[in-house]
């Protein structure tokens, strides 16, 4: 079977893993529209009904009758560039500093908001885990390529490690997470904090990430055009976000984390991902890496999943399979992390 690069011919190995019945359904229901490949022709017009469709709630709407404190921030781009807008939530009336997670929402690099995820982050971790959580809505490509999304997010989080003591963030107990492009990024960003020293990290959470430009893999032609994204939406991310660097052999690991050859040194990883969904097998790869090279992953894949399964099927039932894994490792993290009684920030 030919598993040539993206760009030439290779046909999609058979047979393919089934959807879970569940998830099928939920998928069948959908219809044609949403699932249509992303191609350089329609980006502009599917960013656009994206930013008019996806929901964004307000500061009000995300305070939830005063459950939470919400503050949307503006923080200073550490090179060139516009001002960084930060959502940050946390439980109302908690005193003293909190976990956080620094999350980057998904959407291909090329889609998405700050405020889209929030409500579902505050519902199944901000409370039960009693953290609070920071989204950051970094520029989307090809109106701004790489390394523009991946520094957006590192002077977000820069920023907020050093004003620890404003917000009430526990420094010791910082996690940083994202879903899919977002979970990429979360990728990316460990790696940039490992090599730049700070800040310091105590985990990262990666949800279905999107962490390979190259097209190559067995998962990614097993599975393209079936499920929620495949290989000619994927192509023209990567290629949104790269321009003319896309599949050439200098492409650095903060692009495209799978190119990384050393992950020594990392923050413990979780890593979730679908079966039948193309990610499969660059992010059992990556897991395979870190461990590899001495460090620590927790991988799930999740039988029959397609990508994002869990958000279009929440009540699915590996869909809550698929949350409780997570927010137990969450859980024991900040249970087993240096400091599991806050300390004062700063």
């Amino acid at each position: 079977m030919d598993l040539s690069p993206t760009g030439t011919s290779a046909p999609r190995p058979t047979p393919v893993p089934p959807f879970d019945p569940e998830l099928s359904v939920a998928l069948e229901s959908l219809g044609n529209g949403p699932r249509a490949p992303v191609t350089p022709e329609n980006l502009a017009a599917r960013q656009e009904r994206d930013s008019a469709t996806r929901p964004r709630p307000t500061a009000e709407d995300l305070r939830a009758d005063g459950r939470f404190e919400v503050a949307e921030l503006s923080v200073p781009a550490l090179r060139d560039g516009p001002d960084v807008t930060l959502v940050s939530v946390r439980p109302a009336g908690r005193e003293g500093p909190l976990p956080l997670l620094y999350y980057m929402h998904g959407g291909a690099m090329i889609m998405g908001n700050a405020w889209s995820v929030l409500p579902r982050i505050q519902r199944e971790w901000v409370l039960p885990l009693d953290m609070c959580v920071i989204s950051v809505e970094y520029r989307l490509a090809p109106q701004t390529r790489y390394p523009g999304p991946l520094e957006d997010c590192y002077a977000g989080l820069l920023w907020a490690t050093e004003h620890a003591a404003e917000l009430g963030i526990d420094t010791d107990r910082v996690i940083i997470g994202g879903k899919s492009a977002g979970g990429g990024l979360a990728a990316a960003l460990a790696l940039l904090v490992r090599d730049r020293g700070i800040p310091d990290v105590l985990g990262q959470l990666l949800l279905c990430p999107m962490l390979d430009d190259r097209g190559h893999t067995f998962s990614s032609h097993q599975m393209s055009g079936l499920g929620m994204w495949d290989l000619i939406s994927n192509e023209t991310a990567w290629k949104a976000l790269l321009g003319d660097r896309h599949g050439a052999a200098d492409v650095p690991p903060y692009a495209a984390p799978a190119r990384a050859t050393d992950l020594s040194g990392l923050p413990p990883a979780f890593i979730d991902v679908g079966s039948a969904e193309m990610f499969r097998d660059e992010d059992v790869a990556y897991a395979n890496a870190i461990w590899r090279s001495g460090g620590q992953a927790e991988l799930h894949v999740w039988p029959g999943a397609y990508h994002g399964f869990d958000g279009l099927a929440p009540q699915a039932a590996i869909s809550k399979d698929a949350r409780d894994a997570r927010t137990r490792w969450l859980r024991r993290l900040l249970t087993h992390s240096r400091s599991t009684e806050p300390r004062p920030a700063g």
